[in-house]
């Protein structure tokens, strides 16, 4: 019963941002005529950045006032604090799974601190597999996002076919340092958007 009085209490949240989400990477108070999206997409917009809000705060009930969660035109933008990487991590993919979903641009940072030996490896790592997603011409290294913490590397993303997902998990096994991979790579053909 109190969970029915939780997600009735985010309901009627989310309810009341009506207002604030056409307008909130325009600025608060903008018309929706003046909005460049067309209305569909403004509802489509307000439709997965509300679902994500609440699919972060049934997870964790603290997420709903550290976390910022914008959408424009399928894009999405996440903002805020979080204590762990893994908790980044989780968001992200929370993020990436949202039924519509073009990118993801995470500025969520993390509080935890780690030692400077990791973090330089961490972030020789995920420098590498971006370098080389760069040079490889089949794959359009700007569709994805790499995380790596601990030597433990994330990929996420949306691929064109089968043989540019290869291609990436192929890149990613090439560096020396990197002792996992977990992806999860959407095909341009799973997305909501291609369908209508």
């Amino acid at each position: 019963m109190k969970n029915f009085f939780f997600i009735l209490f985010i309901l009627l949240l989310l309810n009341s941002c009506v207002g604030s989400s056409t307008g909130g990477v325009f600025g608060s108070g903008v018309s929706i005529a003046l909005d460049p999206r067309t209305l569909g997409t403004q509802i489509d917009d307000s439709i997965m950045q509300k679902n994500l809000i609440a699919r972060l705060a049934l997870t964790e009930k603290k997420y709903l006032v550290k976390l910022s969660v914008k959408v424009l035109d399928g894009r999405i933008f996440l903002g805020g604090k979080v204590d762990t990487a893994e908790e980044k991590l989780k968001i992200t993919k929370m993020a990436w799974e949202t039924k519509g979903a073009r990118s993801v641009k995470n500025n969520i940072s993390i509080k935890q601190k780690f030692s400077f030996k990791n973090t330089a490896i961490d972030v020789l790592i995920t420098s590498q597999l971006r370098a080389g997603l760069i040079i490889n011409k089949n794959v359009k290294a700007a569709n994805f996002n790499i995380d790596t913490i601990n030597q433990k590397t994330y990929v996420f993303g949306i691929a064109h076919t089968e043989d540019e997902k290869r291609e990436i998990i192929q890149e990613a096994k090439q560096i020396v340092d990197l002792k996992e991979l977990v992806t999860s790579i959407l095909m341009v053909s799973d997305l909501s958007r291609q369908r209508e």
